[in-house]
């Protein structure tokens, strides 16, 4: 299930740098909320339930771990819980404002994760391929890099461990050597690698004449119609922001703006648009049970 990754590159990027870019600045509870029940949701759509589980299992101790120290080194606030040993206040508003600060950065990792998976290289390369030739070549090898690099660890520490030099096995001075072991082959094995790209590029004319570009992608009415949605919800999205409407405030005292049509109406409009993927993916998968159903 990734149809949205079937989408044309520019609707997926200016879906992305919509959602991201709101999760990034959008300090309301309810904003911060919808962002990560639906970046949550579609990681568990692209990835299942193994990968968010890993996730949450690293976001929930950051998400404590941020609250604490903000609530220990910020001491704005006029509601006052307690006071510390050394004499500083423990304020409702740093806590909230921590858990809140927390939840936005989980939202961000979350999005990057779906991100990830769904902006591949070859889409990098064709949106930015004629405009920036050379950081859209750097972000295509830097995409491609990481998983290679994580692939290529797990077999040379399988190896290690065939050879009896398992990082996980022996007292400290053992499993140091072992790791730096690893290390060593796998500084090497990017090295080399470095050199065969650079030598092939430069084998093939790289930076010696105009760059051409070859495209399997097309702009079609659908990916039209995604486009015109994400973008009249996000128009909509910073038109309530700019009026006011969606604005949350943790210091001195939390407040609000106050609930109304307007509020509501600019609320359901993020979480459509942050629901977006997904819903695609359920329609998707409602066409293909009635196409079957007639088979």
């Amino acid at each position: 299930m990734n149809e949205f990754k079937t989408y044309h590159p520019l609707v997926n990027f200016i879906y992305f740098l919509s959602v991201i870019g709101f999760s990034m600045f959008f300090m309301h509870p309810v904003c911060l909320g919808i962002s990560f029940l639906c970046s949550a949701l579609y990681c568990f759509v692209l990835k299942g339930a193994k990968s968010l589980k890993t996730s949450i299992f690293c976001i929930v101790p950051m998400i404590l771990t941020a609250a604490f120290i903000n609530a220990a080194f910020n001491h704005e606030g006029v509601t006052v819980l307690r006071y510390f040993p050394n004499g500083n206040p423990l304020t409702l508003e740093s806590v909230l404002y921590g858990f809140g600060a927390a939840v936005m950065i989980a939202d961000v990792i979350l999005w990057f994760s779906c991100f990830n998976e769904v902006m591949t290289s070859d889409k990098f390369v064709y949106l930015f391929g004629r405009i920036m030739p050379s950081l859209s070549l750097i972000l295509s090898m830097t995409l491609r890099f990481v998983p290679r690099f994580k692939q290529q660890l797990k077999a040379v520490a399988q190896a290690q461990r065939g050879m009896g030099k398992d990082i996980s096995k022996g007292n400290i001075i053992s499993r140091a050597k072992s790791g730096l072991t690893i290390l060593s082959a796998m500084v090497t094995w990017a090295l080399e690698g470095s050199l065969d790209t650079a030598d092939s590029m430069k084998a093939r004319g790289y930076g010696t004449g105009r760059r051409t570009a070859f495209s399997i992608f097309s702009f079609d009415k659908r990916d039209g119609l995604a486009l015109g949605t994400v973008i009249i919800l996000s128009v909509y999205i910073m038109a309530g922001k700019a009026g006011g409407c969606i604005n949350f405030r943790y210091f001195p005292s939390v407040k609000g703006a106050a609930a109304s049509v307007w509020s509501i109406s600019v609320f359901a409009a993020y979480f459509l648009l942050c629901l977006m993927p997904v819903l695609i993916e359920l329609w998707e998968v409602r066409k293909w049970n009635a196409l079957k159903s007639k088979i």
